[in-house]
C-alpha cells in the first residue's frame, strides 16, 4: 500500500508542470502602443525615393553586410542624417571605430532616436530608429567604450547619409 501511495505521489509530482520556471516571450500586437511618425508615406513613396538597400533596412529592418558601408571608415566632422528624412541623428565626435563592421556611436543626438526592444533572433535586444519616419537603424549595445557612454549604437551606414560641418 506505501509503494503504490509513494508511486502515485512521485508520478503526479512528475506530471505538474511548473510555471513559475517557464519563460515565454510573446509579441501581443494589440499590447504594443501605435506610433505616429511626423513623416509619413506610403510603402510605394518610400521605394520609389529609397534605394533598394536603404529601403531594405530602414523600412523592412533588415542589416547590411558588414564592412560594406562607405561611412564605416569615414573620419570626416560632420554630422548623419537619417537617409529617409534627413532627421539629425549622430555627431561624428561621438563615431568610433568599433571593430564590429558597422558604424558605431557613443551616443545619439537626444530626442532623434527612438528605441524599442525585439526578439528578432531569439533573445532581447535594443532596436534604434529614426524618432522622425520610423526608419531602422540598427541596435544598441552595452559594451562601448567605458570612458564615455559604454553604449555602441551598431547603425547600418544605408540608413544614414553624412553631411559635412561646414569649412569656416
Amino acid at each position: 500500500m506505501i509503494k503504490k501511495l509513494i508511486f502515485a505521489l512521485c508520478i503526479a509530482l512528475v506530471g505538474c508542470k511548473g510555471n513559475s520556471q517557464e519563460k515565454s516571450i510573446t509579441k501581443n500586437k494589440s499590447e504594443q502602443k501605435k506610433v505616429v511618425y511626423t513623416v509619413v508615406k506610403t510603402d510605394a513613396e518610400w521605394r520609389q525615393q529609397l534605394t533598394d538597400l536603404q529601403y531594405y533596412v530602414l523600412r523592412k529592418a533588415g542589416t547590411e553586410t558588414a564592412g560594406t558601408s562607405v561611412l564605416l571608415n569615414n573620419k570626416k566632422k560632420g554630422v548623419y542624417v537619417c537617409a529617409a528624412c534627413k532627421t539629425q541623428l549622430f555627431k561624428s565626435e561621438h563615431k568610433y571605430d568599433s571593430g564590429s563592421g558597422w558604424p558605431s556611436f557613443d551616443r545619439e543626438i537626444v530626442g532623434n532616436v527612438a528605441y524599442d526592444v525585439d526578439y528578432d533572433i531569439g533573445y532581447k535586444r535594443t532596436e534604434e530608429h529614426c524618432a522622425t519616419c520610423g526608419g531602422h537603424l540598427g541596435h544598441v549595445f552595452e559594451d562601448g567604450p567605458r570612458k564615455t557612454t559604454g553604449k555602441r549604437h551598431c547603425i547600418n551606414g544605408a540608413a544614414l547619409q553624412f553631411v559635412p560641418a561646414k569649412s569656416q
